[in-house]
């Protein structure tokens, strides 16, 4: 199945599955052919070169108007971090993604012969047993405009839910860097976070490992 030259084209894609902080998000945009050709050369298939800093995410953020401007449909959602650790302490984190974004195609009316592309093979798969022409790859946002799009909607949101974090916190513990990964700059703040408050903030999630962020009250979040 060609992905290029089938219209409407729907892309599926989310972000934030791997942060310690703050919630997942996962986005759907349906593109015809015109949008497709017009965010193309907007450079909306050259997104994972923006990097991570402050201009990739006013990249992104300008994009995200272009998109929800052309696209026929655009929703995204955010999946709290208490749903995440919920299912993740199941080993059902694909499953949550999978749920989601079966919700999100259904609230969109998708029919079921819509051309799909969803980011993530292994994901999203099954997907087919209720879409068949869904075609799930990897790396998505190279194979298509649309996933693409996704995306950019998806990251933009996350990183929106991110600044709202760290503008929490901003006060009593300084800037936090890192964008929410188990990296040295977020070990910082949950250390510092836990010294004040004896346990981690409730915008963490409790399922990411207790040998890498602790266990119960006795959390040990020194930087590796």
């Amino acid at each position: 199945m060609s992905l290029e030259h089938t219209w409407p084209a729907w892309g599926l894609d989310e972000a934030g599955r791997g942060p310690i902080l703050g919630p997942m998000t996962l986005a759907l945009v349906a593109l015809d052919a015109a949008a497709a050709a017009e965010l193309r050369g907007l450079g909306v298939q050259d997104s994972k070169r923006f990097g991570a800093g402050p201009k990739a995410q006013e990249l992104r953020a300008s994009l995200a108007v272009d998109i929800r401007r052309v696209a026929r449909v655009c929703i995204c959602v955010e999946i709290h971090v208490d749903v995440i650790d919920e299912h993740t302490f199941r080993g059902q984190l694909n499953v949550l993604e999978q749920q989601t974004a079966l919700r999100l195609l259904a609230d969109a009316g998708a029919p079921e012969d819509a051309h799909i592309i969803a980011d993530g093979c292994r994901i999203f798969t099954p997907l087919q047993r209720s879409y068949p022409r869904l075609c799930a790859v990897d790396k998505g946002e190279e194979a298509h405009v649309a996933v693409a799009a996704a995306s950019i909607v998806a990251k933009h949101a996350r990183d929106e839910a991110f600044a709202a974090i760290a503008a929490r916190y901003a006060a009593d513990f300084g800037p936090i860097a890192g964008g929410g990964y188990l990296n040295k700059a977020t070990r910082r703040f949950l250390d510092a976070y836990n010294k004040v408050h004896a346990r981690l903030p409730p915008e963490a999630r409790k399922s990411w490992g207790a040998e890498k962020v602790g266990a119960g009250d006795q959390l040990s979040l020194m930087a590796e």
